[in-house]
């Protein structure tokens, strides 16, 4: 079923995550909620696709190979790449208030555990974040 936003263009997600089989479930999961999702699967493949296109939100895992995601982001916010004032959702299983608090720090609008949320809430709060 299309819907309006989808006829109009749909809005564009980077999710940043090295872990395949959570890339699927969730790329799954957002394009049948009307999103275009787009992956990476390490920090410096992220940066590159973020150089060169312009996404609506960055879904972003800390934890990752060649690059790590808090790497990632503070070279997205302070670039001047087409996302670099979009919003980022942090998206990871590290917990502990210094993670948090340094990806706040650094531009992250919000930050998920991941073990703590079902996919419907994930969307819900990326739904939040594009608001």
């Amino acid at each position: 079923m299309e819907n309006k936003q989808s006829q109009k263009g749909r809005q564009r997600i980077l999710f940043i995550e090295d872990d395949a089989m959570l890339v699927r479930a969730y790329k799954g999961k957002l394009t049948m909620e009307g999103f275009e999702v787009d992956s990476a699967e390490d920090g410096l493949e992220a940066i590159q696709k973020l150089g060169f296109n312009d996404y609506d939100l960055v879904l972003l895992d800390l934890m990752l190979p060649k690059i790590n995601g808090y790497d990632v982001l503070k070279q997205l916010r302070t670039s001047g790449w087409p996302a670099a004032k979009k919003p980022v959702i942090v998206f990871s299983n590290l917990g502990d208030t210094s993670d948090i608090s340094k990806a706040k720090e650094l531009g992250a609008n919000d930050y998920l555990i991941k073990a703590n949320l079902t996919p419907n809430q994930v969307v819900e709060k990326i739904k939040e974040g594009l608001k």
